[in-house]
């Protein structure tokens, strides 16, 4: 079993390799990689580094080399998180950023005073005196703690960005990827913990034999989305740019208000934009001449209704209307969705019973 996972280190180092080769000689993959992803494959690499060191016996063993993994690991929750966010929000690289690296750096600098730079005779009279354990145990604890902190984080950003596209969009977005690679990511702290908890109480034997575990699963999961950068970027494209941008502050009055709500149901009573299967909250403010900000105070205080919501709710009614034609009848309930502006059968079930309070089928029933 150990040779196995041996391999899986080689074949993780050599991936890791491939990748950084190809982000580095491939103009067009660079422009399309996501430069927080790139930091999560290098910190990876260094990682495997130390540990492909260590196997191969270049420098003896010596497990000093092999502490060079603990710099990948307190750069991997603030790179998932950095990634997450940058992706939903195609936000570019920021320089700033870089602060959330701070902790890998200061637990390097740590790492070289307590560990690489005392001679060999220091740090046996520490492991003897159980001093260079409880050393371990802390900085190994701190490190989890961090990591998770910034995945909790990530998994509210996520949430978030979900808010965020009722608001903004009228269709469904496809965000499972972003789902399952979180999920993902939680269960590969699982052996982290595990590792933790037994050197904790004391555990050694079982501690070891789930340590290799964590390289392997980390390292697997970052190729899995490298390799979905270059072979499907467009996954990571979930909302056009236009939908981020920012307008200035509403100034309308009461009066202004009623008015455009007047308008907009005319609107939508004449041209029917929701219509369109994606249609986007820019389009329509544009349409009504106003900015997003300006349309979102309108649903909300006039209509009680996100955008969303919104347009969905003249989209079921479109849909209603169209099951009383004859030609209505000859489609079944998603083709009329399809026709009344929705582009997601989940979406257009979930919408219509919310509504109506029955599903399409008991709704024509009675």
């Amino acid at each position: 079993m150990e040779r196995v996972l041996n391999q899986l280190v080689y074949f993780g180092f050599l991936q890791a390799v491939f990748l950084i080769c190809i982000f580095l000689f491939s103009s067009k993959m660079r422009k399309m990689i996501n430069p927080y992803l790139g930091i999560l494959v290098v910190a990876l690499f260094i990682g495997l580094s130390g540990r492909v060191i260590y196997l191969s016996g270049l420098f003896g063993q010596s497990y000093r080399i092999v502490s060079l993994a603990e710099i990948a690991t307190l750069c991997f929750g603030a790179s998932v998180f950095l990634f997450t966010r940058s992706s939903l929000y195609r936000q570019p690289f920021a320089k700033k950023d870089l602060i959330h690296y701070l902790p890998a750096v200061c637990y390097f600098a740590i790492l070289t005073l307590y560990y690489f730079l005392p001679p060999k005779e220091v740090i046996s009279a520490r492991i003897e005196t159980g001093e260079f354990g409880r050393a371990v145990l802390l900085f190994a604890g701190i490190g989890l703690s961090f990591n998770i902190f910034y995945y909790v984080r990530s998994i509210l950003e996520f949430r978030h960005f979900q808010e965020f596209l009722k608001k903004e969009v009228s269709y469904s977005v496809p965000t499972q990827f972003f789902a399952y690679f979180l999920l993902a990511i939680g269960l590969c702290f699982l052996p982290w913990l595990a590792v933790w908890l037994l050197n904790l109480t004391g555990f050694d034997k079982l501690e070891r034999i789930f340590r290799p575990y964590i390289w392997i699963t980390l390292a697997f999961i970052i190729f899995f989305i490298a390799w979905y950068s270059i072979l499907a970027p467009e996954v990571f494209k979930l909302v056009p740019a236009e939908v981020v941008k920012k307008y200035a502050q509403s100034k309308l009055s009461r009066q202004d208000l009623d008015r455009l709500k007047v308008e907009l149901e005319q609107l939508m009573e004449d041209k029917k934009p929701f219509l369109n299967k994606k249609l986007l909250k820019t389009e329509l403010a544009e349409m009504m001449g106003i900015s997003k900000p300006e349309l979102a105070r309108l649903l909300n205080e006039r209509i009680g209704m996100n955008f969303f919501e919104y347009i969905n709710y003249h989209r079921i009614m479109e849909f209603v209307e169209l099951a009383k034609t004859p030609q209505g009848k000859e489609l079944t309930f998603f083709g009329l969705a399809q026709e009344a502006g929705f582009n997601s059968k989940s979406t257009f079930n979930k919408s219509f019973k919310k509504l109506m309070g029955k599903s399409p089928s008991d709704y024509f029933k009675t």
